[in-house]
């Protein structure tokens, strides 16, 4: 028992001789404790569900006063009702939440018969109507994890309702109560307790009737827990999680069969025939049963290392869970020998191309123990929490997610084996200090070699590990005009084709698995651009040339402007080619909250044409009427854009929100007509403004822009030439830049 259980059971006890002696010698009347304080589960925000059972005495408002009144003076948080014992099950019939609250009754003081009724009614109520009751109780965990998220997948989880949390192991204690299920074993107390423990901690931390673990506590609830820091908090949770969660699932599944539906076959479609249980092969040694994958009756794990991986395909394709007595057995495998023979590297490629039936047999493999055996680095990610808010998974939930997206993109490359394992092992290195690309690298060469590819394959792989952020990081933060991006690219790959369809498989499934804040139509898009460019380059044809200027631009060129024309997500903005044009066209589009993605300068003559590629900020977008109508103020002198950018942000600005340090970094080589400033910096309205003044006010001229948002982040990536139009060699000049972009980020 770790000491916080211990202050439970003793702040439980404690309150339990308080309220009898409150209530006193009085015959008829029982107190009992209900919900978290009948399972003696005490924390210190918690509340106090007690219920006052009597039998039909005329004064028992009079007691109940007498009970209720000290507990409201001393502050306590009471949730109490008085009823009679058929009152109570009446209400129960009608309210699940009762119902599941009476399943925990513990007398306190009083008449022990009362409350020895009440639990026997309780729970006869409960097992007589347990289809009903289980279909509720399975409806109510689905609208928690709607609400709540799940609880391993959470930077911020709340610990009792999410899933995975606390509710989800009561759920399984009442599956069991309903006679259809085991009650929670080992695993899953131990889960439970690692849970209630952080809550527990949480409220004395804080010192309110806290649920929800947020940022700010977390490191502080760590040590108090006696763990190294928030991260080590998070990992252990996350793993508890997962266990809470896989059993839950199980209980439910369970209850599923022994509910059955209609003409004696469960809800999982048990077959009979001639009175015996149908069992139908799936592969050697692996049989479905019951609506589960089970291993056959002359299956021999002890002799047999594939049977694993074999029994995980198989239930994979048919998209069936793999049964515990079958993991059970699975356990008793051998390990395989290394490198793997053909069979155990065609059972796991059979697997991961399963694609989202994948991930739940994946998960079964995890929680019993069996993953470390096949692939030892994962246990370096397993639970590892990513602290980037675009990602929506632990490091290892966020591989199995990638190569479940990558099995949908098996046909759109020639070697769809190195696309599922270059998916599954991509982020293996952040289980290994530094950059995750460069570990990772040598991770999935060792991973690839273990399991049997030959030397030129596994160096494909470790490659695309390697190099699996190229195609997004250039496509949204280098202009692909520019030959040298692509020629980058192509070099990079090393004029192979099979790589660079792997990385852009990889790029759109690791971007499905990250979240949507990370992938969008405009990423790939740009992504699937630079790959179009870069396959020309690779069959020896030349450079696309830049898209010409449409006819409608080249009228307003000829018109001489100024003007300016919005067209869905493109604004064009034409003038007398100045300094400053364009940012102070990006800063009238922030004013109307329009998100600048890119933006491209072209001179013709003496006349800019500038065009920006925008999304609304809220989605649906301002009038672009008001939109030209501000661009050609902006163009003619009469409009502030500075006072109005200041007013948003001063309306948009939170307050006491601490954000790491902006980073400005100058990039040589990467183009040969212009040095590239890249700026690293917490997102905010009139960003590209700021920066961009700051550059002028340098003698930079902007030729384009590149602007990517990472959640609350941004990579804001400008084309700049000095006053000349020579690249910025100057050092002064270049210290200078830096200097003067920093000053323009500090906070007001």
């Amino acid at each position: 028992m770790t000491s916080f259980a211990a202050d439970r059971s003793r702040r439980t006890t404690e309150t339990d001789r308080w309220l009898a002696g409150l209530l006193g010698a009085e015959s008829g009347v029982a107190l009992v404790a209900v919900g978290g304080y009948g399972r003696k589960e005490l924390l210190p925000g918690s509340d106090l569900d007690v219920l006052l059972l009597h039998d039909g005495r005329d004064n028992i408002a009079r007691i109940a006063d007498r009970i209720w009144y000290p507990v409201w003076d001393s502050g306590a948080h009471l949730d109490h009702a008085v009823r009679t014992v058929p009152q109570a099950r009446r209400v129960a019939r009608g309210d699940l939440k009762v119902a599941l609250g009476l399943l925990y009754a513990r007398h306190i003081a009083g008449d022990p018969d009362l409350t020895t009724r009440l639990r026997e009614v309780a729970l006869e109520d409960w097992r007589s109507n347990a289809r009903t009751r289980l279909a509720e109780l399975r409806g109510l965990h689905e609208e928690r994890t709607r609400l709540h998220g799940e609880l391993a997948f959470l930077l911020e989880p709340d610990l009792k309702e999410s899933r995975g949390g606390q509710r989800d192991v009561h759920a399984i204690q009442a599956i069991a109560a309903a006679w259809v299920a085991p009650a929670p074993g080992p695993k899953v107390r131990a889960a439970y307790e690692q849970i209630i423990d952080a809550r527990h901690v949480l409220h004395e931390v804080t010192g309110r009737r806290l649920d929800r673990l947020v940022l700010e506590e977390q490191d502080e609830v760590a040590r108090t827990l006696g763990l190294l820091d928030g991260d080590a908090l998070l990992r252990q949770l996350a793993g508890a999680g997962r266990t809470v969660a896989y059993a839950v699932d199980h209980a439910f599944r369970q209850a599923d069969r022994a509910g059955g539906r209609g003409g004696g076959r469960s809800a999982l479609g048990v077959r009979m025939r001639r009175g015996k249980i149908d069992r139908r092969p799936l592969a050697d040694g692996v049989v479905e049963q019951e609506g589960e994958v089970v291993l056959a009756r002359a299956a021999s794990p002890q002799t047999d290392p594939v049977l694993v991986l074999r029994a995980a395909a198989a239930a994979a394709q048919v998209g069936l869970p793999l049964a515990p007595r079958a993991l059970a057995r699975l356990a008793e495998c051998p390990p395989l020998p290394v490198p793997w023979p053909p069979e155990a590297r065609d059972a796991l490629l059979a697997l991961l191309g399963a694609g989202p039936r994948a991930i739940a047999v994946w998960e079964a493999l995890d929680q019993e123990g069996l993953l470390a055996a096949l692939i030892p680095d994962w246990d370096r990610v397993r639970n590892r929490p990513q602290r980037n808010p675009l990602h929506r998974f632990t490091v290892d939930r966020h591989l199995v997610e990638c190569a479940a997206n990558a099995a949908a993109l098996a046909r759109d490359v020639s070697r769809p084996d190195l696309l599922l394992l270059a998916a599954l092992l991509h982020d293996i290195g952040k289980g290994w200090p530094g950059d995750h690309s460069v570990s990772g690298e040598v991770v999935a060469l060792d991973v690839c070699k273990r399991v049997g590819l030959g030397d030129a394959d596994a160096q494909l792989v470790a490659a695309a590990v390697r190099h699996h952020l190229l195609l997004p990081v250039v496509a949204t933060r280098r202009d692909l005009d520019d030959p040298m991006t692509v020629e980058h690219v192509a070099k990079t790959v090393g004029g192979s084709r099979t790589l660079l369809e792997l990385l852009h498989a990889v790029s759109q499934s690791d971007g499905l698995a990250t979240g949507p804040a990370a992938w969008n139509d405009w990423k790939a898009g740009l992504v699937a651009d630079l790959v179009r460019r870069v396959s020309a380059v690779l069959d020896g044809e030349p450079m696309p040339e830049p898209a010409p200027l449409r006819q409608d631009q080249l009228a307003l060129v000829a018109d001489g402007g100024p003007a300016a024309i919005v067209d869905g997500n493109e604004v064009t903005v034409v003038a007398l080619d100045r300094p400053g044009l364009l940012w102070r066209a990006a800063g009238v589009l922030a004013s109307h909250r329009l998100t600048v993605h890119s933006a491209n300068a072209t001179a013709v003559g003496d006349t800019a044409v500038t065009v920006f590629n925008v999304t609304p900020e809220y989605g649906d977008p301002p009038d672009a009427t008001l939109v030209a109508a501000d661009l050609r103020r902006m163009l003619e002198g009469r409009l502030d854009v500075e006072d109005r950018l200041e007013r948003r942000a001063r309306a948009a600005r939170p307050l006491g929100t601490a954000t790491p340090p902006p980073k400005v970094t100058l990039v040589d080589d990467a183009s040969s007509s212009a040095t590239i400033v890249e700026v690293r910096a917490h997102d905010e309205p009139g960003l590209l403004w700021r920066i961009g003044r700051a550059l002028g006010d340098c003698g930079l001229n902007v030729q384009a822009a590149r602007v990517e948002t990472l959640g609350a982040e941004a990579v804001d990536v400008f084309y700049v030439t000095d006053a000349t139009g020579a690249l910025v060699t100057d050092p002064d000049l270049r210290k200078r830049t830096v200097k003067m972009v920093l000053a323009a980020l500090a906070p007001a």
